[in-house]
């Protein structure tokens, strides 16, 4: 009997321990959104003969006062005798609540937090724990109001899941550095057919064997702060440092007093994160010539460890670099883009000549692989009228002589390397597939039934298939041949040259360097019989 008693009266005493752990004793409460949460009330000694007494909830009003609650259940706010459940809690919900039971009441501020969508939890319902390497230490995911309505416990780390249990879950190690992070248990709760999740997060900061720290100053060591004539600032330095640590500023000079600078009495210390924090605030009044370019520094710590961080104060808008080095600097950097300039102007100008030079150093050689058997098949009149001599023998004799004889180039010349008796139209389509570059010399005589066929088939193979390029030497304003086809117009202006026939030209003129520069690359085998000046070919 007695046994039953002793049972009886501990699992009373458990019960009311249970309720009294989940009550709330303090009466600024904080929530966050669409969680669930309750208000419950403490029920004190005092309040046990009030328990047959009504009980009543009330939520303040701006304009009305105490409005009394609803006491018949809803989807979302539920009465419980001494609890206010909210499934979930929301935005609205945040006020003033009063809990009456005869003489008996209690009453809350509840502020809800709105929730952080890009976090697991919200940084101002976070609880900041401190423990020591090597020590142990808990997570305790448990929540006795909410324990018949759990359906599963899960523990994150930053975020990032690492436990899961059905019920509760409890995480004890020994602690290290790496352990150090945001913990946050995540239950998820089964009500009415609806699931709800609720977050309990805590910072766990994990400090090492000894409580002394190497004091060190937040921020830069060294800083500019840039001031006015007359105005007034003041100068902060902040460090990690120890309780026990000095802090002070120094800014004495000898046979030099700052009359207008003043060191605030006393020193500010928080605690952020298990870390502790001092700062001093130097002010200086109505800034002057004495106070420009002074260097303050604050130093903090002990006899043996210290840590110092300078300001400097200069005038707004001045410079940092003195004016003869930015002249000097502005000079250089003109200098060198006039330099550019002009070297982009002569590239432009020699492009020629570079190119040629390029492909004599390297000993480039475009035809290896392409499969071609000539490197230009030259179209001009094939027949020599008197008319039409000087192009005749610009075609036939010139060419040959200064592109295959002296630049080793493999030319097509019709009346020259065809074999009489086939087929013209198809040895011409033939011989232009064979070859690499089709040259055209144009006159006032050019366009008869001998060569149309082969401008036509040229024009065709360059323009539209894409298997050749044209290079067309005028030899006459290009007014007088309104007659060719539309087409030569689209020929880019550098793929057309003009022959000068009035005048010597020598094979490293302006002309043959061009010339060449259109052809193929190719390594060339200059001859060593020919004259330097070629004959002059006139136009009658």
């Amino acid at each position: 009997m007695l046994c039953r008693e002793l049972f009886l009266t501990l699992l009373i005493l458990r019960i009311k321990n249970n309720a009294v752990e989940s009550c709330h004793f303090q009466n600024n409460i904080s929530a966050v959104e669409e969680e669930p949460f309750y208000l419950k009330y403490c029920l004190s000694s005092s309040a046990h003969g009030n328990e047959a007494a009504t009980i009543k909830w009330s939520k303040f009003n701006e304009s009305l006062g105490w409005v009394e609650l609803n006491p018949r259940p809803s989807p979302r706010i539920t009465l419980h005798d001494y609890a206010l459940e909210f499934w979930p809690v929301e935005l609205k919900d945040q006020g003033r609540y009063l809990f009456q039971m005869g003489n008996s009441t209690q009453e809350w501020e509840l502020k809800v937090t709105k929730r952080n969508k890009h976090s697991c939890f919200s940084e101002k319902q976070v609880t900041s724990k401190s423990v020591t390497v090597k020590k142990s230490f808990q997570i305790n995911c448990s929540k006795n109001y909410y324990e018949k309505w759990i359906n599963r416990t899960s523990l994150y780390k930053n975020c990032e899941k690492i436990e899961e249990s059905s019920k509760k879950l409890l995480m004890v190690k020994n602690a290290k550095f790496e352990d150090q992070g945001y913990y946050s248990c995540v239950f998820s709760l089964l009500h009415n057919g609806k699931l709800y999740n609720l977050t309990s997060t805590f910072n766990i900061t994990v400090l090492g064997d000894h409580t002394k720290r190497i004091p060190v100053y937040l921020g830069p060591k060294f800083n500019r702060v840039e001031v006015e004539l007359g105005e007034s600032i003041e100068l902060n330095c902040s460090a990690l440092a120890n309780q026990n640590d000095a802090v002070y500023w120094n800014f004495q000079k000898e046979n030099e007093t700052h009359v207008n600078v003043h060191e605030k009495e006393g020193k500010e210390i928080w605690i952020s994160e298990g870390k502790e924090y001092v700062s001093k605030i130097l002010k200086i009044e109505k800034v002057n010539e004495k106070n420009i370019g002074f260097l303050y520094n604050c130093t903090v710590g002990d006899t043996v460890s210290m840590d110092t961080q300078s300001f400097i104060l200069v005038r707004k808008g001045t410079t940092d670099i003195p004016n003869h080095v930015f002249t000097r600097g502005m000079i250089i950097s003109i200098l060198i883009s006039v330099a550019v300039v002009c070297l982009v102007i002569l590239c432009v100008i020699f492009r020629v000549d570079l190119v040629l030079f390029y492909r004599h150093l390297v000993g480039r050689n475009e035809t290896l692989t392409d499969g071609k058997t000539y490197d230009a098949f030259v179209s001009y009149l094939k027949e020599c009228h008197s008319e039409s001599g000087a192009e005749y023998t610009f075609a036939v004799e010139t060419l040959p002589k200064v592109l295959e004889k002296h630049f080793g180039y493999k030319l097509c010349i019709f009346e020259r390397d065809v074999v009489p008796g086939g087929a013209v139209v198809d040895e011409i389509h033939s011989l232009i597939e064979k070859s690499r570059r089709i040259i055209i010399v144009l006159s006032k005589s050019y366009m008869s039934n001998e060569v149309i066929y082969e401008l036509k088939s040229g024009l065709h193979k360059a323009l539209v298939e894409r298997k050749v390029k044209i290079i067309l030497i005028q030899f006459s304003p290009v007014s007088d041949f309104v007659f060719l086809p539309q087409s030569l117009k689209l020929l880019k202006s550098h793929r057309v040259l003009k022959w000068k026939a009035d005048e010597p030209l020598s094979y490293n003129s302006r002309f043959w360097k061009n010339l060449v520069y259109l052809m193929p690359a190719k390594v060339t085998k200059p001859g060593q019989e020919e004259s330097e000046d070629l004959p002059v070919l006139s136009v009658p």
